[in-house]
């Protein structure tokens, strides 16, 4: 009588166990389906938004694994597992897991404030994490930066968020400037008037703000002018490299001397008696 009592009792215990593993099964199922409807859900609002791609498919995915690791607890609850071990279980992993990656999450989160905020875009050139180049791609975990010499840069966001960044296309225009000294004894006038007809003369230059000619210093045998203009930014190195040849050949026409650093050098030479 006892050993029948005991099989009907476990009878129902594995019945009882059967269904909570029924349950939880149809739960993680009909819940991977709901979190994928969610998250593409959310994917295509972000789209709709104009949202950028990088930062759309790594939210998405991000949600996504958040509501099948909320799914997968809520099955194992479901099946009979107890929840307080549970949790502390996944709150050490999840401590251990953070500590093992915090570069690569503090990368991760530097990329999204980056993409988020864009202080530049592809295209841009950059001054950032002690880099200077043109942005061509912003990755969740680091930016790529073409260099001049058209090597190419891997920086850390991390690095790029940690510093300051200059962007030197984000407002359209750039200034160039050029310091041409001139002897003390030549026109200023004329060669600042000259200088100003080069800039007239040059269709990259723009003519608001106005491009100006000052005295920036006066000594030491030379007079140095300092010519500021206005360009795009993709006109700025060509119009700078134009405008020194142009300058030098015009002087030289105008007469007017590009002033060289001199030295005076002494030379003692000691009474050959008194050497004796």
């Amino acid at each position: 009588m006892l050993d029948l009592l005991a099989r009907i009792h476990f009878s129902e215990e594995a019945i009882r166990i059967g269904i909570k593993l029924l349950i939880a099964l149809l739960l993680l199922l009909v819940g991977m389906w709901l979190a994928a409807r969610v998250a593409n859900l959310v994917q295509r609002a972000m789209h709709r938004a104009e949202v950028d791609a990088t930062l759309v498919g790594f939210l998405r995915n991000l949600i996504y694994g958040v509501l099948i690791a909320v799914l997968v607890v809520s099955a194992l609850i479901t099946a009979g597992v107890p929840s307080a071990p549970l949790v502390a279980a996944l709150g050490a992993s999840g401590l251990a897991l953070g500590l093992a990656l915090q570069g690569s999450l503090s990368n991760l989160a530097w990329g999204v404030l980056l993409i988020v905020f864009r202080p530049f875009r592809a295209g841009d050139f950059i001054h950032a994490g002690g880099v200077d180049g043109t942005v061509e791609t912003v990755n969740l975990m680091y930016t790529l930066l073409v260099l001049q010499d058209n090597r190419e840069a891997i920086v850390p966001n991390a690095k790029i968020g940690a510093d300051a960044i200059i962007n030197a296309n984000r407002r359209g225009t750039r200034r160039l400037e050029l310091n041409i000294p001139i002897g003390m004894q030549d026109d200023i006038g004329k060669a600042m008037e000259e200088i100003q007809k080069l800039f007239a003369a040059d269709p990259r230059i723009l003519k608001e703000p106005p491009p100006t000619v000052v005295t920036g210093h006066v000594g030491e045998g030379t007079v140095k002018l300092i010519a500021r203009a206005w360009t795009r930014c993709e006109d700025l190195w060509g119009a700078q490299t134009d405008l020194l040849r142009a300058i030098k050949e015009t002087f030289a026409r105008e007469n007017i001397r590009i002033a060289v650093p001199q030295q005076q050098m002494t030379m003692v030479q000691a009474d050959a008696a008194k050497a004796g």
